[in-house]
């Protein structure tokens, strides 16, 4: 984190592929869509789950305040900005984030 800043929101992003196609899937997802996130979020974290056929992504990234993840996000942080490729990887384009209010954190996110 930077400037002392402290994250009191977490954006929260899901998406599925298709296990054959995840490990492309995650490396596209880290340089498009992560990497511009880790430039501007207090902090990111990126989790994935392999489950049979299919894989799923989480991104969860850290904000200050709705305004300022509203700087990155648009007017409406909840609306989605797929990826260029989503709709080529993903098994359904995700409708929307979910947006939490950070009451506590402790170790590396805090």
């Amino acid at each position: 984190m930077t400037d002392g800043k402290r994250p009191a929101i977490a954006r929260i992003w899901r998406g599925r592929t298709t296990r054959d196609r995840a490990d492309e899937y995650e490396a596209y997802n880290y340089e498009a869509g992560v990497k511009p996130l880790i430039e501007k979020a207090l902090g990111v974290q990126t989790f994935r789950e392999d489950r049979g056929d299919e894989t799923e992504f989480m991104t969860i990234s850290y904000w200050e305040s709705v305004e300022a993840m509203s700087v990155f996000a648009g007017s409406d942080p909840t609306r989605i900005h797929h990826l260029p490729r989503d709709a080529e990887f993903l098994i359904e384009l995700p409708e929307q984030v979910q947006i939490l209010r950070l009451l506590s954190s402790h170790g590396t996110t805090g």
